[in-house]
Formats: C-alpha cells, sequence, structure tokens
C-alpha cells in the first residue's frame, strides 16, 4: 500500500487537511507541519518528520508552493514515487526576482524589517484577520477548519511572517530547480486546477500554464470549476479521488 504525504502552501497548516484525511479513512496519509519542517525541505528530512522508511514507496499530494517541493522530488528521485497529486501548484515560472533570493542583501533587510514587526507584536495584532482574509480570498465556502485558538497561536506568533517569507523565497529557488529538470516523464502525475471563485480572474492563463506543465510531466489535468485556490477547504474530495486513482 502506498504511503501518501501531504506537502501544504504557503502560511498553511497541518490541521487543515484533516477534511481529506477523514475521506480516505484506508489511505496510510501524512501531512507535513510547514510550522516544524518546512516543505523545501531535503526529501530525507521530509520522510523523517513522518516517519516513513526510506525502502517505503510513496504518493506525494502537493498543494500551491508544496507542489514544487513534491515536483522537485518526484523529479530528482522517481524511484521513490509511485505517484504524484498536484493540487493548483505554484508554477515552475514562478520563480521570483533574483536581488531577492535567500542570502543576497535585499532579502536579509526584508527579513530584519519581519523581525522588527514581530518584535512589536504586529502579527499577534493582525495575524489572525490575515488567515480569515486568506481563507476569503481562496476559498469559495469562505470556511476556515481551524479554530480561533489554534489561529491566534500560529498566525499571531512573533516569527510566523519571517516564517512565510522564508516559505516564499524558498519555492523561488525551488521553481529553478524545477525548471531545469523538465520535461520529464515516468511517475504518474495528476494535477487539478481551479478556476472558481477568485480564481476565475486570469483562469484561461493560469489553466494555460498548467496544461503546458502537465504536458512537460506526461500528466493529467482536472479543472475545479468549483473551487478557488484553498483546493482542499472547497473540494477535499476531489484530491480524495485522485489519491484513490
Amino acid at each position: 500500500m502506498t504511503t501518501w504525504i501531504v506537502l501544504p502552501g504557503m502560511a498553511e497548516t497541518a490541521e487543515e487537511f484533516d477534511g481529506l484525511r477523514a475521506l480516505l479513512p484506508g489511505v496510510e496519509l501524512h501531512v507535513i507541519d510547514p510550522w516544524q519542517t518546512p516543505v523545501n525541505s531535503d526529501p530525507d528530512v521530509l520522510r523523517a518528520a513522518v516517519g516513513a522508511p526510506s525502502g517505503v514507496a510513496i504518493g506525494l499530494i502537493g498543494h500551491s508552493i508544496g507542489g514544487l517541493a513534491a515536483m522537485r522530488w518526484a523529479l530528482t528521485r522517481p524511484q521513490e514515487v509511485a505517484r504524484l497529486v498536484l493540487v493548483d501548484t505554484t508554477l515552475p515560472s514562478e520563480d521570483g526576482r533574483r536581488w531577492l533570493y535567500p542570502g543576497t542583501g535585499a532579502e536579509r533587510v526584508v527579513r530584519a524589517v519581519l523581525s522588527f514587526y514581530g518584535l512589536v507584536g504586529l502579527p499577534r495584532l493582525v495575524g489572525p484577520l490575515v488567515r480569515r482574509s486568506m481563507v476569503r480570498v481562496g476559498s469559495v465556502s469562505k470556511r476556515d477548519p481551524l479554530s480561533k485558538a489554534t489561529v491566534r497561536a500560529r498566525y499571531g506568533d512573533s516569527r510566523s511572517w519571517q516564517r512565510f517569507w522564508v516559505e516564499l523565497t524558498s519555492s523561488w529557488t525551488t521553481a529553478r530547480e524545477v525548471s531545469k529538470l523538465l520535461p520529464a516523464s515516468g511517475v504518474p502525475t495528476r494535477l487539478l486546477v481551479a478556476t472558481g471563485g477568485s480564481s476565475r480572474a486570469g483562469a484561461d492563463t493560469w489553466l494555460a500554464g498548467q496544461r503546458e506543465l502537465a504536458a512537460a510531466l506526461s500528466g493529467t489535468v482536472d479543472v475545479l470549476t468549483d473551487s478557488a485556490h484553498l483546493v482542499h477547504l472547497d473540494r477535499p474530495d476531489a484530491i480524495a479521488e485522485a489519491v484513490r486513482g
């Protein structure tokens, strides 16, 4: 039986994938907690985080920037990955600005500013609002499965904005790595693409990019017209169906 690992997107939590877990009671499903283990970590680190032995074949579910990390894993270690499900994944072309890459002077300035914001308590004041806005914009259902206590603890943490920034900048370098590895085939791949709600704006361009990526991966595309970007909140059933194959 395939062991599945979920790689969440930027500023997401493991808890918000509980709805997907409930739909797959017979599947061994682990969700990386990005607040403990960055999704762009080495695959061996990610395996260890969920207790998946190195000899066990895995399936990967990558959402948003987690899709980039999942692609890099599958493309660099295809012998380890049995199947790949990309959920409204960030595209390899979304590789940011070189002058803001990790370690550059400008990037260090941004981290210093975000650190200052943490010290003065801005995340504690604004963090829960950021989370509410994220769900309202990114979801058709607009229902947040996280408790208010969890939202305060995660998004109100003084280090949260620095963590989000590291996730974003790390995704840019991962995107460049993935671009160099494409085109490739071998790992059965399925892409779920959201074009509903707020995702309707620019949907044609977004879908074209996703279809181009699917062709590079020899994968298939499912279009979700009733879901916005946070597919795991709007259509966890679609992800579950892709896992069941």
